[in-house]
């Protein structure tokens, strides 16, 4: 455990705060810890996040994490990648002193730290009756949810799968037609949108370029940057990236990528085409609607770059 971690407080403690702190330091590069950073410093707090990977975001496409990056620095939230605290420790002023790497050490009001969450499996007897799990305490499961002790079945969270609340209500549905139905119905984690609500905010669905450079061996990318004309009117220095992962061999569209305002929405909504398997051409075959941030997502009518056994060219 992290010397100090008494001092220190996690997301939940953070909505109960008698007092707003004037500098916080945030570890974790997650959701919840980007969310938590643009929240801090959009009501005043001086903001510093340290996460220890290269850069924040790790399961998302390589051009969100940079791009949202670079805006929340812009902003004045100090990022320290490749860092992780050493120790915490209360000064006489009631202040926290946090070592980092590096030797670094912050002085700030609070500590959160945002560095993963592990499934409450503990002191349920699971060992007890041989039930598989994972190292971190999570329940392995089947391709439909059961475990390897018969009419003993996990969903959600538990598991060692996808950790979010829309995914544990379809595991919840596809467990109601197997188990009570005899209709058996694996749950279906491939093509999952969702969104990361920071300030530009992300919205994502499917592959990112990575994943699929070593699924794929041809890729299209298609992508777009831009200032929002809401910006653009208001004098705000904050661009927008749309980006589209296509299949070079069959033209699906594999992967949709977006920073900017309402993100989120638009992911939403461009998992139905993702899910249902369409191609660029269809995409190409949509009117815009104009003026709208969203057009482009129909108007990038040639690839930005190419990418070919796992090389840009």
């Amino acid at each position: 455990a992290l010397p100090g971690h008494e001092h220190c407080i996690f997301s939940n403690e953070a909505f109960d705060l008698k007092e707003l702190p004037k500098a916080i330091m945030i570890e974790g590069g997650g959701y919840i810890a980007v969310e938590f950073a643009n929240i801090f410093h959009g009501l005043g707090v001086d903001t510093t996040l340290v996460y220890r990977g290269k850069e924040i975001l790790s399961r998302f496409d390589m051009d969100l994490r940079r791009m949202l990056h670079d805006t929340m620095e812009k902003k004045g939230i100090k990022i320290l990648c490749h860092a992780v605290s050493e120790w915490v420790r209360k000064r006489p002023d009631g202040r926290l002193d946090a070592l980092v790497t590096g030797g670094t050490v912050l002085t700030v009001d609070q500590v959160m730290l945002a560095i993963g969450r592990i499934p409450n499996t503990e002191n349920m007897g699971l060992e007890g009756i041989g039930i598989e799990m994972t190292k971190t305490g999570a329940i392995q499961v089947d391709g439909y949810s059961r475990t390897n002790i018969d009419n003993i079945w996990a969903i959600g969270d538990v598991t060692h799968r996808v950790q979010l609340t829309p995914v544990a209500i379809h595991e919840a549905m596809c467990f109601v037609e197997t188990a009570f139905k005899d209709n058996p119905t694996a749950p279906d984690h491939d093509t999952i949108a969702t969104a990361v609500f920071s300030q530009p905010e992300i919205g994502t669905v499917g592959l990112s370029e990575d994943e699929a450079a070593k699924r794929f061996l041809d890729l299209e990318i298609y992508r777009a940057t831009f200032r929002p004309m809401r910006h653009t009117l208001s004098g705000r220095d904050e661009k927008m990236l749309m980006k589209l992962v296509v299949d070079g061999a069959s033209k699906r569209v594999l992967g949709a990528h977006i920073l900017g305002p309402d993100a989120g929405e638009m992911a939403q909504l461009l998992g139905i085409p993702l899910k249902a398997g369409l191609t660029k051409d269809d995409f190409d075959r949509t009117m815009a609607v104009h003026p709208t941030a969203a057009e482009e997502l129909v108007t990038m009518y040639k690839p930005t770059y190419r990418v070919r056994d796992g090389e840009r060219v």
